[in-house]
Protein backbone atom coordinates (compact mmCIF):
# COMPACT_ATOMS: atom_id res chain seq x y z
CA UNK A 1 0.00 0.00 0.00
CA UNK A 2 0.99 3.28 -1.19
CA UNK A 3 0.22 6.34 0.61
CA UNK A 4 -0.88 9.96 -0.20
CA UNK A 5 -0.66 13.47 0.81
CA UNK A 6 -4.33 14.73 1.06
CA UNK A 7 -3.52 17.86 -1.10
CA UNK A 8 -0.99 20.09 0.14
CA UNK A 9 -1.29 18.95 3.50
CA UNK A 10 0.86 17.32 5.68
CA UNK A 11 -1.25 14.25 5.88
CA UNK A 12 -1.05 11.03 4.59
CA UNK A 13 -3.32 9.20 3.47
CA UNK A 14 -3.35 5.15 1.88
CA UNK A 15 -4.08 4.97 -1.77
CA UNK A 16 -7.11 2.72 -0.76
CA UNK A 17 -9.50 3.15 2.50
CA UNK A 18 -12.61 2.10 4.42
CA UNK A 19 -16.09 3.38 4.39
CA UNK A 20 -19.08 2.42 6.29
CA UNK A 21 -21.71 3.91 3.99
CA UNK A 22 -24.68 1.51 3.44
CA UNK A 23 -23.14 -1.32 5.03
CA UNK A 24 -22.31 -0.34 8.85
CA UNK A 25 -25.44 -0.37 10.73
CA UNK A 26 -27.37 -2.67 8.27
CA UNK A 27 -25.59 -5.56 6.82
CA UNK A 28 -22.98 -5.83 9.20
CA UNK A 29 -22.65 -6.77 13.01
CA UNK A 30 -20.58 -5.44 15.01
CA UNK A 31 -18.24 -8.68 15.29
CA UNK A 32 -18.04 -8.49 11.43
CA UNK A 33 -17.91 -4.46 11.16
CA UNK A 34 -14.93 -4.85 13.21
CA UNK A 35 -13.53 -7.74 11.36
CA UNK A 36 -13.82 -5.63 7.46
CA UNK A 37 -11.95 -2.74 9.34
CA UNK A 38 -8.73 -5.02 10.54
CA UNK A 39 -8.70 -6.82 7.31
CA UNK A 40 -8.17 -3.35 5.56
CA UNK A 41 -5.94 -2.39 8.13
CA UNK A 42 -3.84 -5.36 7.57
CA UNK A 43 -3.38 -4.50 4.22
CA UNK A 44 -2.36 -0.80 4.82
CA UNK A 45 -5.51 1.57 4.98
CA UNK A 46 -5.36 3.75 7.70
CA UNK A 47 -8.36 5.77 6.81
CA UNK A 48 -11.79 5.27 7.49
CA UNK A 49 -15.04 7.36 6.32
CA UNK A 50 -17.93 7.93 8.18
CA UNK A 51 -20.94 10.61 8.82
CA UNK A 52 -23.39 11.49 11.32
CA UNK A 53 -26.15 10.24 8.91
CA UNK A 54 -25.25 6.56 7.83
CA UNK A 55 -27.68 4.62 9.54
CA UNK A 56 -29.21 7.29 12.05
CA UNK A 57 -25.83 7.58 13.86
CA UNK A 58 -25.33 3.23 14.38
CA UNK A 59 -22.17 3.10 11.90
CA UNK A 60 -20.69 5.56 13.63
CA UNK A 61 -21.43 4.04 16.92
CA UNK A 62 -20.00 0.63 15.24
CA UNK A 63 -16.94 1.92 14.41
CA UNK A 64 -16.40 3.68 17.34
CA UNK A 65 -16.64 0.68 19.34
CA UNK A 66 -13.79 -0.70 16.65
CA UNK A 67 -11.86 1.52 16.85
CA UNK A 68 -10.97 0.50 20.25
CA UNK A 69 -8.35 -2.13 19.11
CA UNK A 70 -6.56 0.10 17.14
CA UNK A 71 -3.88 2.60 18.14
CA UNK A 72 -5.41 5.82 17.00
CA UNK A 73 -2.29 7.37 16.01
CA UNK A 74 -2.13 4.73 13.31
CA UNK A 75 -5.31 5.82 11.80
CA UNK A 76 -7.21 9.03 9.77
CA UNK A 77 -10.68 9.48 10.88
CA UNK A 78 -13.31 11.51 9.59
CA UNK A 79 -16.96 11.98 9.60
CA UNK A 80 -19.46 14.07 7.53
CA UNK A 81 -22.07 16.72 9.25
CA UNK A 82 -25.19 18.04 7.69
CA UNK A 83 -28.49 15.66 8.23
CA UNK A 84 -28.40 14.98 12.03
CA UNK A 85 -32.42 14.39 12.83
CA UNK A 86 -35.44 15.79 11.96
CA UNK A 87 -35.50 19.29 13.89
CA UNK A 88 -34.67 22.61 11.54
CA UNK A 89 -31.83 22.75 13.23
CA UNK A 90 -30.12 19.80 12.96
CA UNK A 91 -29.73 19.46 9.49
CA UNK A 92 -27.64 22.06 7.43
CA UNK A 93 -24.54 23.71 7.90
CA UNK A 94 -25.79 26.37 10.44
CA UNK A 95 -22.86 27.06 12.78
CA UNK A 96 -25.13 25.63 15.41
CA UNK A 97 -25.31 22.50 13.81
CA UNK A 98 -22.08 21.96 12.47
CA UNK A 99 -20.33 22.20 15.94
CA UNK A 100 -23.76 19.84 17.82
CA UNK A 101 -23.43 17.30 15.12
CA UNK A 102 -19.94 17.21 15.70
CA UNK A 103 -19.53 16.55 18.94
CA UNK A 104 -22.67 14.16 18.85
CA UNK A 105 -20.61 12.37 16.26
CA UNK A 106 -17.52 12.29 18.67
CA UNK A 107 -19.72 10.56 21.35
CA UNK A 108 -21.19 8.15 18.81
CA UNK A 109 -17.46 7.60 18.04
CA UNK A 110 -15.94 7.61 21.02
CA UNK A 111 -13.38 9.81 20.23
CA UNK A 112 -11.42 12.87 21.53
CA UNK A 113 -11.42 14.30 17.47
CA UNK A 114 -11.19 13.72 14.22
CA UNK A 115 -8.71 13.61 11.84
CA UNK A 116 -10.73 14.86 8.71
CA UNK A 117 -14.47 16.88 8.90
CA UNK A 118 -16.21 17.17 6.01
CA UNK A 119 -19.48 19.74 5.58
CA UNK A 120 -21.42 16.52 3.75
CA UNK A 121 -23.37 18.64 1.13
CA UNK A 122 -23.14 22.89 -0.01
CA UNK A 123 -26.36 24.49 1.95
CA UNK A 124 -28.21 27.26 0.31
CA UNK A 125 -29.57 27.94 3.54
CA UNK A 126 -26.92 29.22 5.33
CA UNK A 127 -24.12 31.61 4.07
CA UNK A 128 -20.80 29.94 3.23
CA UNK A 129 -19.00 32.32 5.18
CA UNK A 130 -20.87 30.99 8.48
CA UNK A 131 -20.09 27.40 7.71
CA UNK A 132 -16.53 28.96 7.40
CA UNK A 133 -16.21 30.43 10.78
CA UNK A 134 -17.53 27.12 12.17
CA UNK A 135 -15.73 25.18 10.80
CA UNK A 136 -12.35 26.73 12.14
CA UNK A 137 -13.64 27.33 15.23
CA UNK A 138 -14.16 23.33 15.27
CA UNK A 139 -10.33 23.07 14.03
CA UNK A 140 -9.01 25.10 16.50
CA UNK A 141 -11.02 23.77 19.37
CA UNK A 142 -9.73 20.59 18.73
CA UNK A 143 -12.46 18.74 17.49
CA UNK A 144 -10.45 17.91 14.04
CA UNK A 145 -7.26 18.48 12.46
CA UNK A 146 -8.66 19.13 8.65
CA UNK A 147 -11.49 20.21 7.01
CA UNK A 148 -12.99 19.45 4.17
CA UNK A 149 -16.42 19.60 1.28
CA UNK A 150 -18.46 16.97 -0.02
CA UNK A 151 -19.96 17.56 -3.18
CA UNK A 152 -19.62 21.29 -3.29
CA UNK A 153 -19.07 22.73 -6.53
CA UNK A 154 -16.06 24.41 -7.86
CA UNK A 155 -17.43 28.19 -7.26
CA UNK A 156 -18.44 27.05 -3.65
CA UNK A 157 -15.41 25.66 -2.66
CA UNK A 158 -13.11 28.64 -4.49
CA UNK A 159 -15.73 31.20 -2.07
CA UNK A 160 -14.61 29.36 1.04
CA UNK A 161 -11.51 29.64 0.47
CA UNK A 162 -11.69 33.30 -0.38
CA UNK A 163 -14.02 33.95 2.88
CA UNK A 164 -10.93 31.88 5.03
CA UNK A 165 -7.96 34.34 3.19
CA UNK A 166 -10.37 37.46 3.98
CA UNK A 167 -11.70 36.44 7.79
CA UNK A 168 -8.11 34.82 8.68
CA UNK A 169 -9.89 31.48 9.01
CA UNK A 170 -8.41 28.19 8.10
CA UNK A 171 -9.48 26.65 4.88
CA UNK A 172 -10.73 23.89 3.77
CA UNK A 173 -8.52 21.13 2.40
CA UNK A 174 -10.43 18.46 0.73
CA UNK A 175 -13.08 17.70 -1.00
CA UNK A 176 -15.63 14.11 -1.30
CA UNK A 177 -16.96 14.31 -4.64
CA UNK A 178 -18.49 10.70 -6.48
CA UNK A 179 -15.81 10.00 -8.93
CA UNK A 180 -15.61 6.56 -11.06
CA UNK A 181 -15.97 5.50 -15.02
CA UNK A 182 -19.54 6.73 -14.83
CA UNK A 183 -19.08 10.12 -13.22
CA UNK A 184 -15.75 11.93 -14.17
CA UNK A 185 -16.59 15.57 -14.95
CA UNK A 186 -16.31 17.06 -12.10
CA UNK A 187 -13.23 15.39 -10.62
CA UNK A 188 -11.17 15.30 -13.58
CA UNK A 189 -12.55 18.98 -14.92
CA UNK A 190 -14.83 21.02 -12.70
CA UNK A 191 -12.27 21.11 -10.04
CA UNK A 192 -9.04 21.18 -12.42
CA UNK A 193 -7.75 24.83 -11.01
CA UNK A 194 -8.25 23.94 -7.76
CA UNK A 195 -5.69 20.98 -7.47
CA UNK A 196 -2.57 23.31 -8.11
CA UNK A 197 -4.13 26.48 -7.79
CA UNK A 198 -5.91 26.01 -3.78
CA UNK A 199 -4.02 22.23 -3.01
CA UNK A 200 -7.17 20.34 -3.05
CA UNK A 201 -6.99 17.07 -2.04
CA UNK A 202 -10.03 14.34 -2.65
CA UNK A 203 -11.83 11.34 -0.98
CA UNK A 204 -13.62 9.99 -3.83
CA UNK A 205 -16.63 7.97 -2.98
CA UNK A 206 -18.63 5.21 -5.03
CA UNK A 207 -15.46 4.11 -7.72
CA UNK A 208 -17.75 1.52 -8.53
CA UNK A 209 -21.12 3.44 -9.29
CA UNK A 210 -23.00 2.08 -6.38
CA UNK A 211 -22.61 -1.47 -7.58
CA UNK A 212 -23.08 -0.89 -11.86
CA UNK A 213 -19.32 -1.07 -12.18
CA UNK A 214 -19.35 -5.01 -10.70
CA UNK A 215 -21.44 -6.18 -13.16
CA UNK A 216 -23.97 -7.77 -11.20
CA UNK A 217 -26.71 -5.59 -12.75
CA UNK A 218 -28.57 -6.96 -15.62
CA UNK A 219 -30.50 -5.03 -18.26
CA UNK A 220 -34.10 -6.36 -17.79
CA UNK A 221 -34.95 -4.59 -14.35
CA UNK A 222 -35.00 -7.36 -12.36
CA UNK A 223 -33.08 -6.16 -9.24
CA UNK A 224 -35.60 -2.63 -9.53
CA UNK A 225 -36.82 -4.12 -6.79
CA UNK A 226 -33.86 -3.82 -4.44
CA UNK A 227 -32.47 -0.29 -2.46
CA UNK A 228 -29.47 -0.19 -4.25
CA UNK A 229 -30.80 -0.56 -7.45
CA UNK A 230 -32.59 2.80 -6.99
CA UNK A 231 -29.08 4.21 -6.81
CA UNK A 232 -27.84 3.02 -10.50
CA UNK A 233 -30.66 2.90 -12.22
CA UNK A 234 -29.64 5.96 -14.03
CA UNK A 235 -27.12 4.04 -15.40
CA UNK A 236 -28.99 0.99 -16.75
CA UNK A 237 -29.22 1.84 -20.41
CA UNK A 238 -28.50 -0.47 -23.24
CA UNK A 239 -25.22 1.70 -24.42
CA UNK A 240 -23.55 1.30 -20.57
CA UNK A 241 -24.44 -2.84 -20.88
CA UNK A 242 -22.83 -2.76 -23.95
CA UNK A 243 -19.93 -0.33 -22.25
CA UNK A 244 -19.74 -3.05 -19.41
CA UNK A 245 -19.62 -5.90 -21.58
CA UNK A 246 -16.69 -4.19 -23.40
CA UNK A 247 -14.73 -3.48 -19.67
CA UNK A 248 -15.06 -7.03 -19.07
CA UNK A 249 -12.77 -8.57 -22.25
CA UNK A 250 -10.48 -6.30 -20.39
CA UNK A 251 -10.36 -7.12 -17.09
CA UNK A 252 -10.22 -10.79 -18.31
CA UNK A 253 -6.97 -10.03 -20.36
CA UNK A 254 -5.48 -7.77 -16.68
CA UNK A 255 -6.29 -11.24 -15.14
CA UNK A 256 -8.91 -9.25 -12.89
CA UNK A 257 -12.65 -8.33 -11.47
CA UNK A 258 -14.64 -5.79 -13.17
CA UNK A 259 -14.57 -4.06 -9.45
CA UNK A 260 -10.76 -4.62 -9.37
CA UNK A 261 -10.47 -3.09 -12.86
CA UNK A 262 -12.60 0.07 -11.81
CA UNK A 263 -11.30 0.82 -8.41
CA UNK A 264 -7.44 0.53 -10.01
CA UNK A 265 -8.71 3.09 -12.72
CA UNK A 266 -9.52 5.72 -9.77
CA UNK A 267 -6.38 5.37 -8.44
CA UNK A 268 -4.68 6.25 -11.95
CA UNK A 269 -5.82 10.33 -12.09
CA UNK A 270 -3.44 12.50 -10.30
CA UNK A 271 -6.50 14.82 -7.96
CA UNK A 272 -7.18 11.43 -6.10
CA UNK A 273 -6.21 11.56 -2.48
CA UNK A 274 -7.51 7.99 -1.46
CA UNK A 275 -10.78 5.76 -2.72
CA UNK A 276 -13.21 4.71 -0.52
CA UNK A 277 -14.09 1.68 -0.49
CA UNK A 278 -16.79 -0.37 0.57
CA UNK A 279 -17.55 -4.35 2.07
CA UNK A 280 -20.19 -6.68 3.61
CA UNK A 281 -17.75 -9.41 3.96
CA UNK A 282 -13.82 -9.63 5.34
CA UNK A 283 -13.25 -11.44 1.65
CA UNK A 284 -14.60 -8.43 -0.40
CA UNK A 285 -12.20 -6.31 1.63
CA UNK A 286 -9.78 -8.82 0.44
CA UNK A 287 -10.70 -8.82 -3.26
CA UNK A 288 -11.26 -5.00 -3.10
CA UNK A 289 -7.17 -4.54 -1.98
CA UNK A 290 -5.97 -6.46 -5.12
CA UNK A 291 -7.07 -3.62 -7.13
CA UNK A 292 -3.85 -2.19 -5.55
CA UNK A 293 -2.17 -5.06 -7.94
CA UNK A 294 -4.17 -4.06 -11.14
CA UNK A 295 -2.81 -0.88 -11.03
CA UNK A 296 0.39 -1.51 -12.13
CA UNK A 297 -1.26 -3.74 -15.34
CA UNK A 298 -1.80 -0.82 -16.56
CA UNK A 299 -0.31 0.36 -20.07
CA UNK A 300 -1.02 3.77 -21.92
CA UNK A 301 -3.04 1.44 -24.49
CA UNK A 302 -5.17 0.09 -22.08
CA UNK A 303 -5.62 3.19 -20.22
CA UNK A 304 -6.83 4.75 -23.57
CA UNK A 305 -9.36 1.77 -24.33
CA UNK A 306 -10.93 2.36 -21.47
CA UNK A 307 -11.39 6.39 -21.81
CA UNK A 308 -13.02 5.51 -25.55
CA UNK A 309 -15.23 3.44 -23.76
CA UNK A 310 -16.25 5.90 -20.96
CA UNK A 311 -15.31 9.51 -22.08
CA UNK A 312 -15.33 12.15 -19.57
CA UNK A 313 -18.17 14.50 -19.69
CA UNK A 314 -20.36 11.89 -21.08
Amino acid sequence: MEYRRLGKSGLKVSELSFGSWVTFGSSLSQDLAKSCMREAFEHGVNFFDNAEVYAKGESERLMGQALKDFRREELVISTKIFWGGDSPNERGLSWKHLVEGTKNSLKRLDLEYVDLLFCHRPDPETPIEESVRAMDYLIRSGYAFYWGTSEWSADEITEAFEIAERCNCIPPTMEQPQYNLLVRDRVEREYARLYEERGLGTTIWSPLASGFLTGKYSFDGAEKSTERASWVEKHLSTENHKRMHKLKKIADELGCTLAQLAIAWCLIFDGVSTVITGASSVEQVRENMKSLEVKSKFTPEILRSIDELFPVGV
